[in-house]
């Protein structure tokens, strides 16, 4: 008779401690969060989602809401490409500020320059201040300023990811191969040309990609601060909802979904011809 032999798992231990740990850690906050499961699921509640799910048909059609609809949407595209590009104006500045791989100073005795640490640490406070305070906050504070409209949702955009991508770009390039950067400030080159030339050619699929994503994430951002007057869709489907007119709301929800395929689509194609 053969013998089936059964290998403990040696890692066993640990995982159930993990997921005990994680356990007792999601609970408490759960119920902190007044979040109850069992909710969700009692006759009661699911008789009024479904009652407030036949408010959203049948959608609104109307040529006339239709014209509404497409002029929100290229708003809504124009601000996300409009605040992703000026975000990269100042990402792009900031980031090579903080890549600590294209500091001259690394390469010479100087290491522990106070002028060019405090430069970098000053990059650093100003990139976390933008991308500290979420876009749907900036857009309040500008709407008050600008008042109603896409510029507030623009620059919000703008403000917010700029430290992101400032972040992400410095994150990227210290990654990669500092070595033909490092050569190039070592024979006296400046720290642009030994960008362009030393970390550029390597970094730049992944910099486009991570752009990429970020428009993406920029157009859904713009519906959300729309909802506070910032334009776009998002400030179309804030005076549906509260003219309790759900047929324009779900045209809206269609729209959105079809225009967050498209971004996903176009990102694709882009990172088709980078690849």
């Amino acid at each position: 008779m053969s013998r089936t032999l059964y290998v403990r798992d040696p890692d066993a231990l640990r995982r159930f401690s993990v997921t005990v740990i994680a356990l007792a850690i999601l609970w408490p906050m759960m119920q902190l969060a007044q979040f109850d499961v069992f909710a969700l699921f009692e006759v009661s509640n699911l008789k009024v989602f479904g009652n407030f799910l036949i408010q959203f048909f049948p959608p609104n059609l109307q040529s006339s809401f239709l014209a509404l609809v497409l002029k929100a949407t290229v708003e809504t595209l124009a601000m996300a490409t409009a605040g992703i590009a000026l975000a990269m104006l100042m990402a792009v500045p900031l980031g090579l500020i903080i890549t600590y791989s294209l500091s001259i100073s690394r390469i010479g005795p100087a290491s522990g320059h106070r002028i060019a640490r405090l430069g970098r640490y000053l990059a650093r406070m100003l990139m976390l201040l933008l991308r500290g305070i979420p876009e749907i906050v900036w857009a309040l504070l500008l709407v008050r300023v600008f008042g109603l409209g896409p510029i507030a949702g623009v620059l919000a955009i703008a403000i917010t990811y700029g430290g992101m991508l400032a972040k992400v770009y410095s994150e990227i390039l210290e990654t990669e191969n500092t070595l033909p950067a490092r050569a190039l400030l070592m024979l006296g080159s400046g720290r642009i040309n030994a960008f362009l030339y030393g970390l550029l050619p390597g970094a730049s699929q992944e910099l486009a990609s991570y752009t990429i994503y970020r428009w993406e994430c920029a157009v859904r951002a713009s519906v959300v601060m729309g909802f506070v007057g910032a334009g776009g869709l998002g400030q179309l489907m804030d005076q549906s909802m509260k003219m309790l007119n759900g047929g324009e709301v779900s045209t809206i929800l269609i729209v959105f979904l079809l225009l967050v395929l498209l971004a996903d689509y176009i990102s694709l194609i882009i990172r088709r011809q980078l690849a």
